[in-house]
């Protein structure tokens, strides 16, 4: 109990001075061994060491790259254009587009911070024009961004399943029906906020119209099609269509001419700061796990669990509620990867899942993305809005009930992660 009280307290205690995550993790586990003083400090760099030798981590590098190149060599530019040209004519019709283009996009990048940053300063500036309020404009984005990590490829998925040892293959399939799900909740908060709200509308799209924009995006929504087809036909591995999903992103961009020679460098350096602090975050996290597993803290966590519930799927909820609670004030992926190893032994115990378990730990950390203080997507939105961060959280609320509502739906419904699991087999 006493290294429990020790490793908690300090973590803690770094974070609320600022100390970053993963230095904060790597830090109270040093202190806890020398506290504890049966363990060799030469385990500390081989376990940080150890925590990135694995094949499947090798496709963050190159989703990352792909979301940046999407981001400014155009292709997310002609899929949001596309929608717009098919559904501008619906009163409310750019906010659908908004939420449709984060739902295509989310086959690229499979990043939030990605689609909030790249996509979302097209379709807030669009909406800003068309007459919509700023910070509902903001709130869409925000919210629309969640989308892109579950819905496959994703980033944090490929984290999850490395750390828990599940298939990253059968994380993919699994978070198709609940991102779509998502994106249904997201167009009903739509249509019923703006129910009241006289926006204006575009012109209709002639036929002629629609073919020729459908006709210049038509690489770009293809994208998704050429990544997802190739991971569940067998053609490629997740890992391999990281690769996949760069190289058509660089042709793409090459294709839109937004790539050129002069800012190839930019777009490298940027995915490459990315990736960094993703790999410091997992092998600062593999050295938490390792320590909190050594101390029998995931087991000390279960038996408290079996004294309030032995119902696997009240456990769950009461997993995700934490995360959701832990969000508000840890960044998200720092907060996937540092709980993966205390909540998988739990999720054993109780029989959960692990590829449920997986997509709803990346949902409620998602959602942490977008509450304050520390949620990043709404930041980026305030900033690219240019409005108050609580004027956009406040304008978020329709949004965060559909999020939670669709978060409980597949905590309780297991069918929605694991049936195509179960039907599709890579």
């Amino acid at each position: 109990m006493t290294l429990y009280l020790l490793i908690g307290v300090s973590l803690l205690v770094l974070m609320a001075l600022r100390v970053p995550v993963a230095l904060a993790m790597i830090i109270s586990s040093i202190l806890t061994l020398l506290v504890d003083g049966t363990v060799p400090m030469i385990v500390v760099p081989q376990r940080l060491w150890g925590s990135l030798e694995s094949f499947p981590l090798l496709a963050i590098p190159f989703f990352v790259f792909a979301g940046v190149l999407m981001n400014h060599g155009g292709g997310a530019e002609a899929i949001f254009r596309f929608f717009l040209t098919l559904l501008g004519h619906i009163r409310g019709g750019l906010a659908y587009v908004n939420v449709m283009a984060s739902v295509v996009f989310a086959g690229m990048s499979g990043a939030a911070t990605a689609d909030a940053a790249g996509l979302g300063a097209i379709e807030i500036e669009a909406m800003k024009r068309s007459g919509y309020r700023a910070e509902f404009a903001a709130a869409v984005t925000a919210a629309s961004s969640t989308i892109g990590p579950i819905i496959p490829p994703s980033v944090p998925l490929i984290v999850y399943g490395v750390m828990a040892q599940v298939s990253v293959g059968e994380l993919f399939i699994a978070g198709i029906v609940p991102g779509l799900l998502m994106g249904v909740a997201m167009m009903a908060v739509i249509a019923i906020v703006l129910r009241k709200e006289n926006h204006p509308v575009e012109s209709r799209s002639k036929v002629g119209e629609i073919a020729s924009s459908f006709l210049g995006s038509f690489w770009a929504l293809l994208a998704p099609l050429v990544i997802l087809g190739g991971i569940f036909s067998g053609v490629f591995t997740p890992t391999e269509a990281g690769a996949v999903a760069a190289l058509y992103a660089l042709v793409l961009g090459i294709i839109y001419k937004g790539i050129r020679w002069n800012n190839i460098g930019a777009m490298v350096v940027e995915s490459l700061l990315a990736t960094a602090q993703v790999t410091f975050i997992v092998a600062a996290a593999g050295l938490f796990g390792w320590v909190l597993t050594r101390y029998g803290f995931p087991k000390f966590v279960a038996e408290m669990l079996l004294s309030i519930t032995a119902d696997k799927h009240t456990a769950l909820l009461l997993i995700a509620l934490a995360m959701l609670l832990a969000g508000c004030f840890i960044d998200a992926l720092s907060l996937l990867i540092m709980m993966t190893p205390v909540v998988v032994p739990i999720a054993l115990a109780f029989g959960i899942d692990l590829t449920q378990m997986g997509v709803v730990l990346v949902l409620a950390c998602m959602i942490g993305l977008n509450t304050p203080p520390v949620g990043i997507c709404l930041y980026i939105v305030s900033d690219l809005a240019r409005v108050p961060m609580m004027r956009v959280a406040k304008e978020m609320i329709p949004f965060y009930l559909a999020l939670l509502v669709t978060l409980v739906l597949i905590s309780l419904l297991p069918f929605l992660t694991t049936y195509l699991p179960s039907v599709i087999k890579i």
